[in-house]
């Protein structure tokens, strides 16, 4: 398999340093090259990592069967558009496009021309999440809650798109259940897109979520709270430093081999949550540290694609996943509008 990078900024640049490491592991993988608009700075990302740059977009899908797209957000559908018609796998760096016209126009080009297309959202590869989510049960509330300083790398989309699009993508996926509203504020101050935004999504089968994001902050967050069912759960999670904690309330029978809360100590949390000890009803407060395994997301899911091309398997993450959370997106964006309009 023959595979290149598309867009050699920042993040291009930690899909060329893993794609040559995973080349050189793989004997069927070869890493065919590197092209961008910025001819001088594919020549250095070429020069720093040992492979070939291409003149042009034409020439690079002749020489590929599959490509990482890691440009801007607005560059993505002309591009995947291009190489769909050569009938090159593609992953596309989140979110797939900008319009949920252009996504569908993606799928269509994906099935008619028989090839894979996975969507960048990497939180679906954080370890710490999934550590997590082995214990929770049903969640019934999520507030997730992503703060970022600013960048003029990604002023050509609304920090809706840039941002929030992780965690849209993250409830979406945790939550099985279609929509039943979406309210939204958000405010432009640096730029001309929207630089924080908070929405409310309401599920059919009863679950909300609670998103905020925010490119205006001095310090960077990433954090996850679920409120669970089955079992009754609460679950905390930094998604930057993998540090999380989750208290369930079990049967003795149920709980944690390692980590039931006993005597002394159970009761000194329990004291932390008021009163929740009156509610327990004979169950015991179970508490669960989960050790995060050191794997680098980034390189788990470009090789989860590379087996999806490699195998013919779908791919982790779907053009559909791709197309529903920028439906959501500007979903969250049009109330924002509308509300905006009502102030004016």
């Amino acid at each position: 398999m023959n595979i290149g990078v598309i867009g050699v900024g920042k993040l291009g640049e930690f899909h060329t340093k893993l794609l040559t490491e995973i080349a050189r592991e793989c004997g069927d993988l070869h890493f065919a090259g590197v092209y961008d608009l910025d001819r001088q700075r594919a020549e250095e990302m070429a020069g720093k990592y040992g492979v070939a740059t291409f003149s042009s977009l034409e020439l690079f899908a002749k020489s590929c069967d599959a490509a990482i797209i890691a440009t801007t957000t607005s560059s993505h559908y002309e591009i995947a558009r291009t190489l769909l018609g050569e009938r090159l796998h593609l992953f596309i760096e989140k979110p797939i496009t900008t319009t949920v016209e252009e996504a569908d126009e993606l799928i269509r080009l994906e099935a008619e021309n028989g090839v894979h297309i996975q969507v960048g959202h990497i939180e679906r590869f954080n370890p710490a999440l999934r550590a997590v989510e082995a214990h929770i049960g049903r969640p019934l509330y999520i507030q997730a809650e992503r703060l970022s300083g600013f960048s003029r790398r990604v002023t050509d989309v609304s920090v809706v798109l840039d941002l929030m699009i992780h965690d849209i993508d993250l409830v979406l996926s945790l939550i099985p259940s279609d929509i039943k509203h979406i309210s939204a504020s958000g405010v432009k101050v640096f730029s001309n897109q929207l630089d924080m935004a908070t929405a409310r999504i309401d599920f059919i089968n009863g679950a909300t979520a609670n998103v905020t994001a925010s490119r205006l902050s001095r310090i960077k967050m990433r954090k996850l709270r679920f409120f669970c069912d089955s079992p009754k759960s609460y679950a905390s999670l930094d998604l930057t430093t993998g540090k999380s904690e989750i208290f369930r309330l079990v049967k003795q029978s149920e709980a944690s081999s390692k980590n039931p809360l006993k005597s002394f100590a159970a009761r000194k949390i329990l004291e932390q949550f008021g009163e929740i000890h009156e509610t327990m009803q004979g169950m015991v407060l179970d508490y669960i540290n989960p050790e995060v395994p050191k794997i680098n997301a980034l390189r788990d899911e470009l090789e989860h694609f590379i087996n999806t091309v490699r195998n013919n398997t779908p791919a982790t993450v779907s053009s559909s996943d791709g197309r529903r959370a920028i439906m959501v997106a500007g979903k969250i964006a049009e109330e924002i509008a509308a509300n905006a309009a009502l102030r004016e």
